[in-house]
């Protein structure tokens, strides 16, 4: 039930803080948890093969290993909310950045195949919640004129901490002499690839106790002067500090608080737009972006790649990936999110057809021919760089925006919950179908990309433009 009184008018919207570094920092320090976020999750492309080899398991047990994390990711983000409204925002950046540091712990000196699981779970967790309370921290916590870009902080340390994970990941395979389970510091290479996270897991942790707690959620407990301390730091001293704490309060009582329930009709079990949701989460993990970022370095030796070669071509993906989120950064408000959709679509089918077409070869002396191998690799980047600038954040900013408010935040925790459970099935089921045939697994990640086409055309609605109240 929405209030008809009206909060008085606090200048908010034009404010400027006066000292936009400090407000940077906040924000960048925040988004230290999406660096892990993307760290964690491809630091494992570099220890595929050598977890292999060292406890002698199959594609399948493999892939189930890798993609266990992602149960604890699905965990830890359906719960990370519920927490932060109980102790705080920084109190979860804090539980976090414990979970990643003993995750980096215990992955690098497992005692065997079971622990390591448990460890990657574990670090799941930690994943999953970095990837709610980022995001809501800064949205809180930003001047309102500048919460879109600083937002934009969340998706950009993402890609950075995947880019920086593959370039650490190459350089210690060139220390240990270009063998993953070659020995450097008394470890076996991907030992210590894995455990090198604990240095940003406790820089994120040391950094949380740098940063403020959200206004809104000291508001909710009741404690208004700190809370005005901080919007004056953030917003700025001409700020009218009590009407701007009236007008937090007064968009928190009129909040409806969705539930599952109200996603509920339409025929099929849910209402149509959360399954345009549900679709969009789902085309984005089915094109196989993923592969390239657990799985990239494998991939290359399987067709007769050197391993150094192979984690510098999994670095450099991830430098395209990063050029590719700049743009799409640029353009989403400029030509929209479906236009940009539709463009990201055709390249992916343009690049995994390629990809599909070069892995058809038959290898000659355990390498693809020189043709096809040159194509795959810049197939493959094109791919990334297509993915990208479009569905890589595309999905994201539809998903924020294309709810009507009544079910906004219950419809994108069932579309986020998806996006998880189709990045595991395609995780998990990779070093399988990868065995059976490897180009024909390509030809599936193409036809999902074809789809992806007239599910746009048909059932999404240009977001751009419009006031989220416009929803329904």
């Amino acid at each position: 039930m929405t209030s008809t009184a009206q909060a008085p008018q606090s200048g908010a919207r034009t404010a400027h803080p006066e000292h936009l570094g400090h407000v940077i920092f906040i924000a960048a320090a925040a988004a230290m948890g999406g660096f892990l976020f993307g760290y964690d999750s491809s630091v494992i492309n570099g220890a595929v093969e050598a977890i292999r080899g060292r406890y002698v398991i199959g594609s399948a047990a493999l892939a189930q290993v890798i993609a266990v994390a992602l149960i604890g990711c699905a965990i830890g983000a359906a719960y990370a909310g519920r927490i932060a409204d109980r102790i705080g925002r920084i109190r979860v950046m804090q539980i976090a950045a414990v979970l990643f540091t003993v995750s980096a712990i215990g992955s690098a000196l497992p005692f065997s195949l079971w622990d390591f699981a448990l460890w990657r779970i574990v670090g799941g967790f930690a994943i999953g919640m970095a990837s709610v309370i980022g995001p809501a921290y800064i949205a809180e916590v930003a001047p309102p004129a500048y919460r879109g870009r600083l937002g934009s902080f969340q998706q950009a340390a993402i890609v950075v901490g995947i880019a920086i994970s593959q370039l650490v990941n190459w350089g210690l395979l060139n220390a240990a002499g270009g063998n993953q389970r070659g020995h450097l510091m008394g470890l076996e290479a991907w030992q210590v690839m894995l455990g090198v996270m604990v240095i940003p897991a406790v820089l994120y942790g040391l950094l949380s106790f740098a940063i403020p707690e959200s206004p809104r959620f000291l508001l909710s407990v009741g404690k208004r002067e700190r809370a005005k301390e901080i919007l004056a730091e953030v917003e700025g001293q001409s700020t009218d500090l009590d009407a701007r704490v009236a007008e937090i309060e007064h968009a928190m009582k009129s909040e409806h608080k969705s539930t599952f329930k109200d996603l509920l009709g339409g025929g099929f079990f849910f209402k149509p737009i959360v399954w345009i949701g549900i679709g969009l989460s789902v085309f984005q993990q089915f094109v196989g972006i993923n592969v390239a970022f657990y799985y990239s370095s494998t991939l290359w030796q399987s067709v007769g790649v050197d391993p150094t070669d192979s984690f510098f071509y999994s670095f450099t993906t991830s430098i395209i990936n990063i050029i590719g989120t700049v743009i799409a950064m640029i353009f989403v408000d400029r030509v929209g999110r479906k236009p940009l959709a539709l463009i990201g679509s055709v390249g992916m089918v343009v690049g995994l057809a390629l990809e599909a077409w070069a892995f058809s070869s038959h290898l000659v002396d355990g390498k693809l021919p020189t043709t096809q191998g040159w194509v795959a690799l810049i197939a493959a980047h094109v791919f990334v760089l297509f993915f990208a600038l479009s569905w890589g954040v595309v999905v994201w900013v539809f998903l924020g925006e294309m709810f009507p408010n009544k079910i906004r935040a219950a419809a994108l925790g069932v579309a986020a919950s998806a996006q998880w459970i189709a990045n595991w099935a395609i995780t998990a089921s990779f070093p399988s179908l990868a065995d059976w045939n490897l180009s024909g697994t390509y030809v599936i990640y193409t036809i999902f990309a074809a789809l992806s086409i007239p599910f746009v055309l048909k059932f999404v609605k240009e977001t751009k433009g419009k006031a989220l109240e416009e929803m329904g």
